[in-house]
């Protein structure tokens, strides 16, 4: 498999890797080892990845990695697009999501990129798949899943910022993309509590 590292601020790691012979879920179980791996100072064979247990019935379980049999306290967010997979690993106290697309979207993701944008007419496509991916980041940072509708994530003017109303949590948006893949990164700045407090 093909991969790269992107470009991504302290804090948050990604990687971007393509190989349309290797299933989906091996791209994602060997680019987060390598993630994590990296940032542990650890070979890559010494990080185990699984996937969480579901808790109730539509739960979307994430992935989790260990080392020696102890789990790594990282958040583990991946999202796929045909051959291609990006991986995003942050603390685990970092809500993180990812999404990609490949720059010429088929009509099934135009239909539902137009029927849940607040774009205005005459806006050009690829400006409508950028949009819809920081929504769909911020969606997977959010982690209610298809509980929440599109058209409710909030965006900033520039999409650098984006939040639900109903939450107070806002989210730096990055986009990220390589090669032929719209890549967007949305994660949220948690205030630490200091130890003792």
């Amino acid at each position: 498999m093909e991969s790269i590292i992107l470009d991504t601020p302290a804090g948050v790691d990604a990687k971007l890797g393509w190989d349309p012979a290797l299933p989906e879920h091996d791209r994602k179980r060997i680019l987060a080892s390598e993630l994590v791996a990296a940032r542990l100072h650890v070979d890559p064979d010494d990080v185990h990845i699984e996937r969480e247990a579901p808790t109730v019935f539509g739960h979307h379980t994430h992935l989790v990695a260990s080392v020696n049999g102890e789990v790594v306290p990282f958040t583990i967010n991946t999202a796929s697009h045909r051959a291609g997979t990006v991986v995003a690993i942050a603390d685990s106290a970092t809500p993180l999501g990812v999404d990609i697309r490949d720059v010429l979207p088929d009509e099934q993701t135009k239909a539902a990129m137009h029927a849940h944008s607040h774009l205005w007419e005459g806006t050009s496509e690829l400006d409508f798949l950028h949009h819809w991916t920081r929504v769909q980041a911020v969606l997977a940072a959010d982690g209610r899943g298809m509980r929440v509708r599109p058209e409710n994530v909030r965006l900033d003017h520039g999409g650098a910022n984006g939040w639900l109303p109903d939450r107070p949590v806002h989210y730096r948006v990055l986009d990220v993309s390589r090669n032929a893949f719209v890549i967007t990164i949305a994660f949220a700045d948690v205030p630490r509590v200091p130890a003792g407090s």
